[in-house]
């Protein structure tokens, strides 16, 4: 799925005063991620408050999203329930996305059969391109590169969002799989790390804000400018690191509405940034002119 791209943002929900999803704001934001260089938008992850969204507002939000932005929408539809995951699917496929993002189960703890069971059966029942997200820190279970190499056999099951933050795990799930299974990292710091052992590309949070410049940066690797690609990458270091300081979408939420793009705070469980957080984002962004 090399249409996809290699800059996939996964993107913000912006909500309103009352915490209500901002549906006008949201086709803004994508059309300004896309604008700065972003080849595809995964839409209600991680990044985008999905476990606190509504099964009505995820639909809403894929439809939106689909009808006024000019490049791939992947749908965020993973929960720890192999059946409600196949619910999801369904509805985002009926607002016409071109690909679905499945985490891991969380909370359950699947042994690696298990797991592949899980996205087998949800790959069976839709027919629309896959890509696997794993991300340990959150899900508390890691798909193996076994799994991985099992799983990319799999027709429909095209792509790894690995954010594992091991460098070592994506380089057996590139070393594993074939050429056109397409494996992105997750975590913005490890961009450039990976695209040097193979990675496709980066689905990230950081484009929201440094979007252009992490287009440079890929696109000076691929030429064969090493030295520009170092360059960027330890420009946007600090950054990268910044966005993380606390749990994800905490400071990239913070991050923009400093610069002005109006995305309102989070759903609770999550909270908005402390005076101490935003102060160290601030001074990350003013190195860089972006306030």
């Amino acid at each position: 799925m090399k249409s996809w791209g290699r800059l996939i943002t996964a993107m913000v929900t912006p909500f309103n005063e009352k915490l209500e999803v901002n549906y006008e704001q949201a086709v803004e934001l994508a059309n300004r991620l896309v604008a700065e260089g972003t080849t595809a938008l995964v839409v209600s992850g991680t990044t985008g408050e999905g476990p606190t969204l509504t099964a009505e507002e995820k639909e809403n939000l894929f439809c939106k999203i689909k009808e006024n932005i000019s490049v791939p929408v992947i749908a965020g539809i993973g929960t720890n329930s192999t059946a409600s995951t196949i619910e999801n699917a369904k509805r985002a496929l009926a607002c016409g996305v071109d690909g679905l993002l499945i985490v891991a189960p969380y909370y359950n703890k699947p042994d690696q059969d298990s797991l592949f069971e899980h996205f087998r059966v949800v790959a069976e029942a839709v027919e629309i391109p896959i890509m696997l997200y794993n991300v340990p820190g959150r899900t508390g279970c890691n798909i193996g590169p076994e799994t991985i190499e099992r799983l990319s056999k799999i027709e429909n099951i095209v792509a790894l969002k690995e954010a594992s933050g091991n460098i070592i795990q994506l380089s057996e799930a590139v070393k594993r799989t074939p050429d056109d299974f397409l494996v992105y990292t997750g975590e913005d710091v490890l961009t450039l790390p990976s695209l040097s052992v193979g990675a496709y590309g980066v689905v990230s949070v950081a484009s929201h804000v440094v979007g252009s410049r992490m287009k440079e940066m890929i696109n000076s690797f691929l030429r064969g400018n090493t030295e520009r690609a170092t360059e960027i990458h330890f420009q946007l270091l600090d950054i990268f690191n910044g966005l993380f300081v606390v749990t994800n979408p905490i400071p990239v939420k913070a991050a923009l509405n400093m610069m002005g793009i109006r995305v309102g705070d989070l759903r609770m469980p999550l909270t908005a940034a402390k005076p101490s957080i935003k102060a160290e984002i601030q001074r990350h962004m003013r190195k860089l002119d972006l306030v």
